[in-house]
C-alpha cells in the first residue's frame, strides 16, 4: 500500500539467475542491467585471463553474475557505502564465489591507488538520474530505494566524467570499460569515452529498445 518495493519486504532477488540478499541499502537489480551483464560476459569469455571490477556494485550483481558465468574471472566488488558492502558481501557468500569474487570499499570518484593494480575489464551501473530528476521518480524508487544509488548530479553524468577520466590508467592496455546508462544520456557517455583514448565505442539496446550499455576499448595511444 505504501509502495514499498516486494523485494525489501522479502529480502532477496534474482538476477541472471543467481539468487540475491537484498536491502534499503542496495538498488533492486532491474532485467535491463541483465542486458549489461551479458555483454560483460559474452566479452570476458573471450579472454584467457580476467581480472574484474565492478564499481558502484550495490548488491553486487553484475560481477557476481560475470563470476558465476565465466569460470577464469577474478572479481572485485568495489563500493562506498558500507550497508551495501554488507550485502556484497553475503551474496558473495550465497552463491559460494568466495575466492574468485571479493569486496573493497572504493569511491568511484577518486583515483584509485596504484595498489589496486590493473583490471581487463571495469563495469559500472553508477548514479545516473539528474538531481533535480530524483522528486519526479515512482514513489517506489524516490521513497525506498538509496538516493546515494541514484543521485548522479546536475545532469546524471558525475560518475560517467569521474570513472572515465580517473580510472581509465587501472585497466590494462586494450582492457574494457562498461556502462549502463540513463535514458538519452548514451551519445555523451560515448564521446567522453572516445575523448578519454577509448576506441571502437559501441551502443546497446535494452529490452526496451533503448540505448542502455555502453562499452569501449582502451587505445594503447590517445
Amino acid at each position: 500500500i505504501s509502495g514499498e518495493p516486494v523485494a525489501y519486504l522479502v529480502g532477496e532477488w534474482e538476477f541472471y539467475g543467481l539468487p540475491l540478499d537484498i536491502s534499503p541499502a542496495v538498488l533492486i537489480p532491474r532485467p535491463d542491467t541483465e542486458v549489461l551483464a551479458g555483454q560483460v560476459i559474452e566479452k570476458a569469455k573471450d579472454l584467457t585471463e580476467c581480472r574484474a571490477l565492478d564499481l558502484c556494485a550495490g548488491s553486487g550483481c553484475i560481477g557476481l553474475a560475470l563470476a558465476a558465468n565465466v569460470p577464469h574471472a577474478r572479481v572485485l566488488l568495489g563500493e562506498i557505502d558500507d550497508e551495501a558492502l554488507k550485502i556484497c558481501r553475503q551474496n558473495i557468500r550465497r552463491n559460494n564465489l568466495t575466492g574468485r569474487v571479493t569486496s573493497m570499499r572504493l569511491d568511484a570518484r577518486e583515483k584509485p591507488s596504484r595498489n589496486l593494480g590493473e583490471f581487463h575489464i571495469i563495469v559500472s551501473n553508477p548514479p545516473y538520474i539528474p538531481t533535480a530528476d530524483i522528486d519526479t521518480l515512482d514513489t517506489s524508487v524516490k521513497d525506498h530505494e538509496p538516493r546515494l544509488a541514484l543521485d548522479g548530479g546536475a545532469d546524471g553524468l558525475d560518475f560517467y566524467r569521474a570513472i572515465i577520466e580517473k580510472w581509465r590508467d587501472a585497466l590494462t592496455k586494450g582492457g574494457m570499460l562498461f556502462f549502463e546508462v540513463g535514458i538519452g544520456q548514451a551519445d555523451e557517455v560515448l564521446r567522453m569515452m572516445r575523448a578519454n583514448g577509448f576506441g571502437d565505442v559501441q551502443i546497446v539496446k535494452d529490452l526496451n529498445g533503448i540505448p542502455r550499455v555502453v562499452f569501449g576499448t582502451l587505445c594503447d595511444e590517445i
